[in-house]
C-alpha cells in the first residue's frame, strides 16, 4: 500500500494535497498537529499524524525522538499502523478537537520555553544562573507525573500568600509583570481544586 506524507508547514498542506496525484489505493497523510484529514481533500484516503514531541531546529536527527512517542492521530488505519511500527502511542483525536488538542501542545512546550526564558531573564536581574533554576523546573515536573497539577502547585499563591506576589509584582520591570500576573491567576485556578 502506497503513503505519501505531507511535510510542509500547515499553510502549504491544502494546496501540496491539491497539486499532487498519487494512485487512488494510496493514504495521503499530514503531520500537522492542528488541522484535521479534511485539509486533505480531494483525496479519499486520508489520515493526520502528528508527533506530541518537541523537535528544536537544532537538536540533530529526530529519529530517535520518535521511539515510544504519543501521537495524535486520526482517518485511515494505514496511519494506526504507522505510529504502531514506530513503536509510537496513538491517541486518537478528531478533526473537531484538533484545534484544542494543539493548543495544550503548545502550552505544555512553547510557552514553557517562553516562561523559562522569564526565568532566565528574571535571575539575571538576581544575580543567580538560570542553570540553578533547572533542578527546580525537573522536580516540579516530577511532582506534577506524580500528584497532578493542584497537588504539585507550592509557593505563595498555593499558600494564599498575596502579600508576597504583590511583593514580586513591585520587584519586577513592567514588560515581565503581565506574564507573571496571568501566570498567577492560572496558580489561582487550582487552589480550590485542593
Amino acid at each position: 500500500m502506497d503513503l505519501l506524507i505531507i511535510a510542509t508547514p500547515d499553510e502549504a498542506i491544502e494546496p501540496v494535497a491539491r497539486a499532487v496525484t498519487p494512485s487512488d489505493e494510496a493514504v495521503v497523510v499530514h503531520l500537522a498537529g492542528s488541522l484535521g484529514a479534511a485539509a486533505l481533500a480531494p483525496h479519499p484516503r486520508r489520515a493526520t499524524i502528528h508527533p506530541l514531541v518537541s523537535l528544536a531546529p537544532t537538536s540533530g536527527p529526530h529519529g530517535s525522538h520518535l521511539k515510544g512517542a504519543w501521537f495524535a492521530v486520526s482517518g485511515d488505519p494505514l496511519a494506526w499502523q504507522v505510529v504502531s511500527d514506530m513503536d509510537g502511542r496513538p491517541i486518537a483525536v478528531t478533526d473537531e478537537a484538533r484545534a484544542w488538542y494543539h493548543a495544550a501542545a503548545v502550552i505544555a512546550s512553547n510557552h514553557l520555553v517562553a516562561l523559562l526564558g522569564q526565568v532566565e531573564r528574571v535571575a539575571a536581574r538576581a544575580g543567580v544562573p538560570f542553570e540553578a533554576y533547572l533542578d527546580l523546573v525537573q522536580g516540579t515536573i516530577d511532582n506534577v507525573a506524580a500528584l497532578g497539577p493542584a497537588d504539585a502547585l507550592t509557593g505563595p499563591v498555593a499558600r494564599g500568600d498575596w502579600a508576597t506576589v504583590r511583593r514580586h509584582l513591585a520587584a519586577l520591570p513592567a514588560d515581565e509583570r503581565t506574564a507573571y500576573r496571568a501566570l498567577a491567576d492560572q496558580a489561582a485556578r487550582l487552589v480550590p481544586c485542593r
